[in-house]
Formats: C-alpha cells, sequence, structure tokens
C-alpha cells in the first residue's frame, strides 16, 4: 500500500510537471496564432477527456508497443520495453491531464484584455516578455487551477495505466490499481484505507480550487 501510494504521487507530480509545461505552450500557440488544421489538431488534444480510458491505454499500447512509433524507436535506442513501466503510467497520465491544463490555461489566456499586449509591444517588449511579463501573470488563476485539476486527474488515473503499465506491486501499481485489486481480492480493510486518501485529495482539489475562484 505504501508503495501505490509514493508510486502515485511521484508519477502524479512529474506527469503535472510535464503537462504544466506542455499546457501552456499549446494554449500559447493556439490561442495566438492561426494555422491550418487548426480544429483538427486541437481535437486531438482534448479528446482523452471525453473517450473511454480502455481506448485511451489502447491508443498508447499500440503507440507504446515494441511495434509501434515510439516504443520501437525507445527499444531500439535502450534496448527496453516502455510497456509495464512506470514510465508508461506517467505517459498514460500526462496524456489523460493534458487537456484540462490546456483548456484551463486557454481559457484564461483568452480572457485577459488584449489591450495590455498591444501597449507593451508598443513601447518596445518583445514577444517572449509580452508573454512572461504579462500573460502569464494575468493567467495565473487559470493556469494554478488547471495545475491542480491535471495533478488530480493523474492521481486518479486508472483505465489507461492498467492497459499500458498493468498492475505490478512496488513497480506499477498505483493507487486507483491498488484499490481495485484489493476490492477483488477480499481485502477491504486496505481498500478503505487507500480510498480514504484518494477522497481527502480530491476534496482539498475541489477546497482550493473554490477558493481560487
Amino acid at each position: 500500500m505504501k508503495d501505490a501510494i509514493i508510486l502515485s504521487i511521484k508519477i502524479s507530480v512529474v506527469a503535472t510537471m510535464i503537462t504544466l509545461v506542455v499546457g501552456i505552450f499549446l494554449a500559447r500557440i493556439f490561442t495566438k496564432y492561426n494555422f491550418k488544421f487548426k480544429t483538427i489538431i486541437e481535437s486531438f488534444i482534448i479528446i482523452p477527456m471525453v473517450l473511454p480510458p480502455s481506448v485511451v491505454g489502447y491508443g498508447l499500447l499500440v503507440v507504446l508497443g515494441k511495434n509501434g512509433a515510439v516504443g520501437a524507436f525507445v527499444y531500439n535506442l535502450f534496448e527496453k520495453s516502455l510497456i509495464f513501466t512506470p514510465q508508461a503510467a506517467c505517459i498514460a497520465c500526462i496524456v489523460v491531464a493534458l487537456p484540462m491544463m490546456y483548456q484551463s490555461c486557454k481559457t484564461a489566456f483568452l480572457e485577459i484584455d488584449t489591450t495590455y499586449e498591444d501597449v507593451a509591444k508598443d513601447l518596445g517588449a518583445t514577444d517572449s516578455k509580452v508573454f512572461w511579463k504579462i500573460i502569464i501573470p494575468l493567467s495565473k488563476k487559470g493556469i494554478i487551477g488547471g495545475t491542480i485539476l491535471s495533478f488530480a486527474r493523474a492521481f486518479g488515473e486508472f483505465g489507461a495505466t492498467l492497459m499500458v503499465a498493468g498492475n505490478i506491486p512496488g513497480k506499477t501499481q498505483t493507487v486507483p490499481l491498488a484499490i481495485y485489486f484489493f476490492v477483488e481480492s477480499g481485502d477491504i480493510r486496505e481498500a478503505n484505507v487507500l480510498i480514504i486518501i484518494t477522497i481527502i485529495i480530491s476534496f482539498t482539489t475541489i477546497f482550493i480550487l473554490n477558493k481560487l475562484k
């Protein structure tokens, strides 16, 4: 149980940090520029939010497997399969959490009055300076909210993780997987402890989000 909690926290933190960077970058690109196939690409970013986790997991299994584009590359480079590893669990969490981070950042960016950006540019500020000194500070609440949601989503990920990482105690078994298999094996006491921990984390997430409004 302890291993599952520690692993879940580690994976969730790493996945959240990556989603934070990628989500902000994508949100900036998609709110600032218009380009061909923009709507289609954006749909692919958001679709894990509405797809059944098993479908997302299967898609990742195809991509990360030894015969998949990413899996084959990693295997040829390191002679190691991505499937059934903590790294695969982390990738699954990133994929399912990214839409929340992206949507939160996008909404925050779109709510900023463009006058601030225009005035800064008229005063000689570069795009990079405008982004870091104006856009990011004014979007702080949305970014923090997206980060919290991404962490909660990553911590609670089950379906896609099970497909690509399996349930190996001490290696890939996260809290949601441990709960499922504790219940399945009749170990209700262990399952209840993990359920209480999960509820506390979920409640804290909602509480913080409400405080940010």
